[in-house]
């Protein structure tokens, strides 16, 4: 008997019994169906192909956003993210003001109360409020500094958008919290800089990546954008990634010997130096990821790339480099930002420096 039917099939068994299966393409298990000449066969193959119907998703419509109601921090917050001052951010710094002002404004305006932030009529938010929040991140300084700035660029914003609601700017008046006195990302030693070359050879992507960060001084998100297409005459030129919008900085940078002889000697992209295992350029996040895993690959669990650019401004500053000439390689815009970053280097220096002024030992004379 020859079946014709869709996903039926017949199956003779080493007893020559034949036997009747409904089995659809790609699924897995088989159906032992009546034989097609039985009342039964149709009921059972219509049951098993309505098997085979996914049902239909559920239709929801999203839920209808509750009203803005007019001049609360909420609704100045909404205008100032979706103002276009505020589009002209770096993707990144829009990711992340967004979250602090997320965060304000689900701030209960007292503990315990049901009442939030983001519910506040803007022309009644004072200095006072404002401190209240910073407060609320006390315990990090960075964070609340950061809640002060947030709000600082949404009052600042809404001074010029809405003037006949704002007069003031309630931030501007709270000073930011002092930071702890951690340094900051932990400066390479040079024993560190050994072991991770030892454990990554020239030729390796780790390699490439470590030689970027270290000589030229800069920022993953900018060593991930570099390519040959910025090779000049032996020369890096580029703008730096981070404030490019707002206040672009173009920087020149000779290539030292020993980074062209490992860009040389690696694999590279076509529009960048570094790619991932995929022959892609890598992401900001992706490379820092990736890099993390090198430095715990050589048992650097406390270095970082940052760390790198930091070790590179104290290299120069212990080799004698003015912050002019520190900041033509880092692109910091102020010495007090390079001070952070070599202070420790500076004092060897000085150090040094004063104490070949000590002379011999003290005379008895």
């Amino acid at each position: 008997m020859k079946i014709k039917l869709r996903y039926i099939y017949e199956e003779v068994d080493r007893y020559g019994k034949s036997r009747i299966y409904f089995r659809a393409k790609g699924k897995t298990g088989r159906i032992l169906m009546p034989h097609p000449s039985s009342p039964e066969f149709a009921a059972g193959y219509a049951a098993a192909l309505a098997g085979l119907q996914r049902p239909a998703p559920k239709t929801q419509m999203p839920p209808t956003p509750l009203p803005l109601q007019m001049n609360t921090l909420r609704w100045l917050c909404s205008a100032y993210t979706a103002s276009p001052e505020f589009r002209q951010l770096d993707s990144g710094t829009q990711r992340v003001r967004r979250q602090i002002i997320e965060h304000c404004l689900r701030e209960p305006i007292a503990p315990g109360a049901a009442e939030l932030f983001s519910d506040f009529p803007v022309d009644r938010i004072t200095p006072k409020a404002i401190r209240v929040l910073r407060d609320r991140k006390a315990e990090f300084p960075e964070a609340g500094n950061g809640r002060v700035k947030a709000l600082r660029q949404v009052f600042a914003w809404g001074l010029e958008a809405q003037p006949d609601l704002l007069t003031t700017n309630p931030a501007r008046d709270v000073p930011y919290l002092k930071p702890k006195e951690t340094g900051g990302f932990h400066s390479w030693a040079i024993e560190e800089v050994h072991q991770f070359e030892d454990t990554h050879p020239i030729g390796s992507r780790a390699r490439l990546a470590f030689a970027l960060l270290l000589y030229t001084g800069q920022r993953r998100s900018d060593v991930v954008r570099l390519g040959r297409q910025h090779v000049r005459d032996g020369w890096l030129r580029f703008t730096q990634h981070k404030g490019r919008k707002r206040k672009p900085i173009t920087l020149e940078i000779p290539i030292r010997p020993e980074l062209g002889d490992i860009i040389d000697a690696s694999p590279t992209g076509d529009l960048t130096f570094l790619v991932n295992e995929f022959g892609r350029p890598f992401t900001d996040a992706g490379f820092g990821n990736r890099f993390r895993k090198w430095c715990d690959e050589a048992g650097l669990s406390g270095c970082s790339a940052h760390g790198l650019r930091k070790a590179a401004a104290a290299r120069l500053a212990e080799a004698g480099a003015s912050d002019r000439e520190i900041m033509a390689v880092t692109g910091h815009r102020t010495a007090k930002e390079v001070d952070r970053y070599t202070r420790a280097a500076r004092q060897r220096v000085l150090a040094g420096a004063a104490m070949a002024r000590f002379g011999g030992p003290f005379s008895r004379t």
